[in-house]
């Protein structure tokens, strides 16, 4: 029997290491999932730690050029970070600490000036819509009073989601992207925000309050910094999020796995982040909406599934993570269907690179979601439908891996369009 394994072996070109390398146990491929995981958010962490940088550049010497070597530090940091979205849903320790680094999308009027005329005046839903805390050191929040002589980490902590008001945001990627370009007042038009250097210039302040928007943004910026260290650590050999993937045992470690996947693909990406902004033709539903950065956001979303899925991560150096694979497993359950969930990924990535390269060219993910863009809106409709795709391939996945207990979440804009309208 022996001699016929062999055989067997020897006549597809593979060697007894090579056939067991092909089918990795599932301890291997949790592991290649952390390891990536603590790869991307050390990534992350570095970028935030450039970013900081320039922020602290900015803030000694405003000028245009820091201004503009800031704004380029974010848009490169959110590369590796929104690699990192498919270790949510999964992985409880990650979902609840990505509200502090990601939430959106954000009332900026708590944290500074709006334009009232396009924004409004006040909020049924959020009574602290306008409350400014920049230009206001004193601010009543239901029956007290909070003081703010100075803007410190506490403060903006203390702030964030107040009133469990998800709209508060005032930490992360998204109040700095805010403090940095400012509002977008061109709607579904082209053009960013356009908040100018001299609202961080003290020596020449626009706006007012400039001293405490650098205060801000200087506090924000090194919040960042530490709340992905605190990531870092939990996928590191000995942290947390490590620990709870591996000792999940194989099934509930790849169910982990696949939910995340899943759940990205789905209700996240494909709904609340694309189909809802895409029914409602409202640029206040993209992602980075003040960037105007949403396409590139959605692209590295998309490839980090892939990623996961095949145990492959580049490093912003060029180095690779890679090791035993979810879809090494699946292909040694069932070689077509690996093929057809690669497929389906792939496809996927080019319809992103089509809405990447329209943004690039000029029409940014604003216009491309616009009413009456009819290309655009097929060509974001179109990555859209990949994702849809890419969802039931992973379910396929689940049911040949035979996980149980598994649920993906959804989104009205998918699964109940009537509601977003009501």
């Amino acid at each position: 029997m022996r001699r016929l394994m062999m055989a067997g072996l020897l006549a597809l070109g593979l060697t007894p290491a090579t056939a067991q390398a092909a089918t990795p146990s599932a301890e291997e491929v949790l592991k290649t999932y952390a390891d990536i995981a603590h790869a991307a958010y050390s990534d992350s962490l570095i970028t935030a730690m450039r970013l900081q940088g320039a922020v602290d550049a900015l803030i000694a010497g405003p000028s245009a050029g820091t201004h503009t070597a800031a704004k380029l530090a974010w848009k490169t940091a959110r590369i590796p970070y929104q690699q990192t979205e498919a270790f949510r849903f999964g992985n409880p320790i990650v979902d609840e600490w990505e509200g502090k680094v990601n939430a959106w999308p954000l009332d900026e009027g708590l944290i500074d000036y709006v334009d009232t005329g396009r924004y409004g005046e006040a909020s049924d839903e959020n009574p602290y819509y306008t409350a400014n805390v920049i230009a206001n050191p004193t601010l009543k929040l239901g029956g007290r009073t909070l003081e703010t002589p100075t803007i410190t980490m506490a403060v903006i902590q203390e702030l964030h989601e107040l009133d469990a008001v998800e709209a508060n945001v005032t930490t992360g990627y998204h109040a700095i992207e805010f403090l940095l370009w400012g509002q977008d007042l061109n709607g579904t038009g082209p053009g960013a925000g356009n908040r100018p250097y001299t609202d961080f210039d003290t020596a020449n302040c626009t706006n007012g309050n400039c001293e405490r928007r650098a205060a801000y943004l200087k506090v924000a910026a090194d919040l960042l910094v530490a709340d992905l260290e605190e990531m870092v650590a939990n996928w590191a050999d000995d942290g947390a999020a490590r620990a709870q993937v591996m000792e999940a045992g194989d099934k509930g470690g790849l169910a982990m796995i696949l939910t995340g996947m899943g759940s990205l693909s789905y209700g996240e990406l494909a709904g609340e982040r694309m189909k809802l902004g895409l029914l409602l033709h409202d640029p206040e539903e993209e992602h980075d909406c003040f960037a105007d950065n949403t396409h590139w956001s959605h692209y590295y979303d998309a490839l980090g599934v892939k990623n996961v899925y095949e145990g492959h991560y580049v490093r912003i150096d060029g180095a690779v993570v890679s090791g035993p694979s979810v879809s090494d497993l699946v292909a040694a359950t069932d070689a077509e269907l690996d093929k057809s969930i690669s497929g389906a990924l792939a496809s996927t990535m080019a319809k992103m690179t089509d809405m990447v390269l329209a943004a690039e060219a000029g029409e940014a993910y604003d216009q491309q979601i616009a009413e009456g863009n009819e290309a655009g809106n097929a060509r974001v409709d179109a990555a859209i439908g990949g994702l849809l795709v890419q969802t039931r391939e992973i379910e396929r996945a689940v049911a040949a891996l035979e996980l149980d207990g598994l649920s993906i979440e959804g989104s009205d804009s998918l699964d109940n369009p009537a509601a977003v309208f009501q």
